[in-house]
């Protein structure tokens, strides 16, 4: 390792360098390597951030959405206090409430529940008020077509710059 980074002009630092296993196989995931630079031992992390994004041995993304969802809930939460006890929410608390949303973009159930739960706090409706109707009521896009949107923004990006 330290031979390539000598070569690419690369001065990794040791302490903060890790390593990790990425496998579809499950026990061939769990295999801790020993990888050494500069006469180190790199530390070995089950679940490493990259980027701001929590990757898993499988690639999965659940670390990653499971905090995502996390998150959310914890705006939630700061976003019922900010409603007060009456039904719905003011307009600048909507406003806040769509900037929430807006930061989320992970294709699973754990995130889309709680982007359910914001925009029941911003429409000021019950639980029983059917899926379909919140996003009408609150006057916010689906997270299924937010992503849409996102995942077309990034299509034309690469077609634009194929190179």
């Amino acid at each position: 390792m330290s031979h390539f980074c000598r070569q690419w002009r690369l001065k990794p630092s040791a302490s903060k360098t890790i390593s990790s296993v990425f496998h579809l196989h499950n026990t061939s995931a769990t295999h801790e390597l020993s990888v050494y630079l500069d006469g180190q031992c790199l530390r070995h992390e089950c679940h490493p951030t990259y980027l701001g994004v929590t990757l898993d041995h499988t690639l999965s993304y659940r670390e990653h959405l499971t905090k995502t969802a996390g998150k959310l809930k914890n705006r939630n939460n700061l976003l019922m206090k900010l409603a007060g006890s009456t039904w719905g929410a003011s307009a600048n608390t909507a406003v806040i409430c769509s900037g929430t949303l807006l930061f989320s973009s992970a294709p699973t159930s754990q995130v889309d529940v709680q982007l359910n739960s914001t925009m029941r706090l911003i429409s000021g409706t019950l639980r029983s008020t059917p899926l379909p109707w919140l996003p009408v009521l609150s006057n916010i896009e689906t997270p299924a077509l937010r992503r849409m949107a996102a995942t077309d923004k990034l299509v034309e990006k690469i077609v634009k710059h194929d190179s």
